[in-house]
């Protein structure tokens, strides 16, 4: 049987290449009536994609703030040769050339930074405080971020965690001797926190300080290897100063991690005394940041450079401290390094918009295969299955820019009533938005083909200049867990009080449980109603089971840090199940704010697109069975619907994002110009 087939193989192959070859040589009168056929030529998908909505509303209610000081900066790098402008295509495109050494990127992110301070980008960046400036700065950041990571990330080192550092764990005598020279960049600040041996585990940190009240001085150690600060940002060539994060030992007593000021180079740029430095070497992404190891052999520093904002020493060697209890004093010590969870969350959104913008457009005006023989090839976007990889996303992206706006907005409005808020859901929301971003530069890479991979195209390169995003700042996998541990946290506290929940989105709690229809239809599927209502019953039962779970294990004898640990999987449900849910919220708040029209139209089919594919990609909603088998089918048809209702507004949505096309890549526009002959000429 086997050997018959074969020879069928061979007889098929030989026949298609006679007709090929019979073909090859026609006559002289069958070659008078043929003529050279037309070659692809680029077609802008403008003109055949008509907008049924206004793209600058859309951008309005996307970015939320500060569009003309985004548009103002764009234009600013566009100008400037540090920006590596490059004609390709008939377009120029601004992009760092990655080409260079690792030394080049890091010397060109600094003359970036120069000529960006030069021209007051970071005017009040330290130095004005309220809504409006922080907003200001936000809006500046991301900019600066699509258009290279090492740059943003370079600038949140010195400006969000050194500076807010500063800011938050100081206290006017710190204030006044260093936040405007660091925002002229006089000081140039990095944040020594990490070690070889301590991550995630900041109470676990091994420096170790101890006070010399003889001399009024710190001195600050490095006791062993494992103790190195590691991957500090800043370290290896530019920084003078860090925040050096470390146990404070008074007289035999740990009092836990302070933070400290401490100097590493001089004017010259030269290594202080007692300081050893470590470059971290090439990454796979963000060589633009100096990355560094410090060591500390018993470094002295003056008694005002511990941040006292939560704990002081006298002079005498006395530990004073209005928070007496040491978790709690731990607590409030971090709280504020909730800015980095934020800008982090942020920056990735906008990089998936970059991944959707130039996969979109390279899709609207990209061909393959023909339907009948002869006939026109096909837009990869018309086949449903393209759609069905990229329009979710787009949908996905769309959700998560409202919460990304909203957690903004919590943040910049903050208040010590809220920082527990602002902690679970900044928590939540990095590791949500920082996964979503990776899958999707990663389903774009593929959309794009062979394109993909070239590093001038942008989303194939992205993935790993990003990559870092999903361990920084928090590990996302803890971050989960934190979320869940503070989800069960006020679930217990309610309980024992008898209270109804109030905080974290918990007051659905309160109502009646939700009940899911037996058999879902279309509009059913399409109510806002029942989106909300699942995803609340879905968070509500897993708060219940993991609560239950974890009070089980303590029945048993077991501590409550084992049995969080054991009930890992319901915990990773349960924090994935709040994030969903939270930012399904924003996108109905969002909507909630427009008057009827083509605007809100759209946006709901996002949100159900965005509500639908949830419920089809995370098992959950059939591992508990808050979806039957049938109505699990009948979601993934739903989505299928809404794919091809969305497929006519692609264009129109991705050009919402307002990113410049000199900031996306050659495939998003004329693909054929930028890679002709005459291209490689020039």
């Amino acid at each position: 049987m086997e050997s018959s087939s074969s020879t069928e193989r061979v007889r098929f192959r030989t026949q298609v290449l006679a007709r090929h070859l019979h073909q090859h040589v026609p006559s002289q009168s069958q070659s008078q009536s043929l003529h050279p056929s037309t070659c692809l030529s680029y077609s802008p998908p403008e003109l055949s994609e008509p907008f049924d909505f206004d793209t600058r509303d859309m951008r309005k209610l996307m970015d939320g703030h500060n569009l003309e000081d985004r548009d103002w900066l764009f234009g600013l790098m566009v100008q400037s040769n540090l920006f590596c402008p490059k004609e390709r295509g008939g377009k120029v495109f601004v992009t760092p050339d990655y080409n260079q050494t690792m030394e080049q990127q890091r010397e060109m992110t600094m003359k970036r930074i120069g000529y960006l301070s030069d021209r007051g980008v970071f005017q009040g960046w330290l130095t004005k405080t309220g809504p409006e400036a922080e907003l200001r700065k936000f809006a500046f950041l991301e900019v600066m971020g699509i258009f290279d990571h090492s740059l943003s990330v370079k600038l949140g080192v010195h400006f969000f965690l050194w500076g807010g550092a500063i800011q938050f764990f100081g206290t006017k005598r710190h204030h006044e001797k260093w936040l405007r020279d660091t925002e002229t960049y006089l000081i140039k600040g990095c944040f020594a926190m990490t070690e070889l041996g301590h991550g995630s585990n900041v109470r676990g940190i091994e420096t170790v300080t101890t006070y010399d009240s003889n001399t009024e001085e710190f001195v600050i150690n490095t006791p062993c290897e494992s103790a190195q600060k590691y991957w500090i940002g800043g370290a290896a060539n530019h920084a003078t100063h860090t925040i050096v994060f470390s146990q404070l030992n008074m007289n035999g007593n740990s009092q836990g991690v302070h933070a400290f000021i401490a100097q590493i180079r001089d004017t010259d740029g030269n290594i202080c005394p007692n300081i050893r430095v470590a470059d971290c070497g090439h990454k796979i992404g963000l060589n633009g940041v100096d990355n560094g190891r410090i060591w500390f052999d018993n470094v002295r520093v003056p008694r005002e450079n511990l941040l006292n904002s939560v704990a002081d020493v006298s002079p005498d060697g006395q530990y004073l401290s209005a928070i007496k209890n040491p978790d709690q004093r731990f607590a409030a010590f971090l709280a504020p390094l909730t800015s980095g969870r934020v800008t982090i969350a942020v920056s990735s959104i906008y990089t998936s918009k970059i991944g959707l913008a130039i996969a979109m457009r390279y899709a609207l005006s990209r061909r393959a295969f023909s339907l009948v023989p002869n006939g026109p090839e096909v837009l990869l976007l018309d086949y449903p299955s393209h759609q069905r990889r990229l329009l979710p996303l787009l949908a996905k992206t769309y959700a998560m820019s409202f919460a990304a706006n909203y957690l903004k907005m919590l943040y910049v409005r903050r208040t010590p009533e809220t920082n527990k808020t602002i902690h679970i859901v900044s928590s939540a929301f990095k590791a949500s938005l920082t996964w979503h971003n990776m899958r999707t530069l990663q389903e774009c890479r593929e959309a794009c083909g062979g394109q993909g991979l070239k590093t001038e195209n942008h989303v194939g390169h992205l993935k790993s200049e990003f990559d870092v995003q999903s361990t920084f700042e928090g590990d996302n996998n803890v971050l989960m867990q934190q979320v869940s541990k503070a989800l069960l946290a006020e679930f217990v506290s309610a309980k024992k009080k008898n209270k109804p929940f109030a905080g974290l989105g918990l007051e659905h709690m309160n109502k009646a449980c939700p009940i899911v229809p037996s058999q879902l239809t279309s509009s059913t599927l399409r109510s806002v109603h029942f989106q909300t209502d699942i995803f609340c019953l879905r968070e509500r039962d897993l708060l219940h089971r993991f609560a239950a779970e974890v009070s089980q294990h303590q029945v048993q004898g077991e501590s409550k840090e084992y049995a969080f640990i054991v009930s890992y999987q319901l915990a990773e449900d349960l924090g994935k199940a709040f994030s969903d849910k939270a930012i399904l919220q924003t996108f109905i708040e969002a909507e909630e704010t427009l008057s009827a029209g083509p605007l809100k139209n759209i946006l709901g089919l996002l949100r159900t697109t965005y509500a639908l594919i949830t419920m089809e990609e995370d098992a959950a909603f059939l591992r508990y069975g808050f979806l039957s088998r049938e109505n699990a089918a009948a979601v993934r048809k739903e989505v299928g619907k809404l794919c091809s209702e969305l497929r006519p507004h692609a264009l129109a949505l991705v050009s919402s994002f307002g990113i410049p096309d000199a900031f996306l890549s050659p495939i998003a526009f004329n693909w054929v110009a930028a890679n002709s002959w005459s291209s490689v000429q020039d």
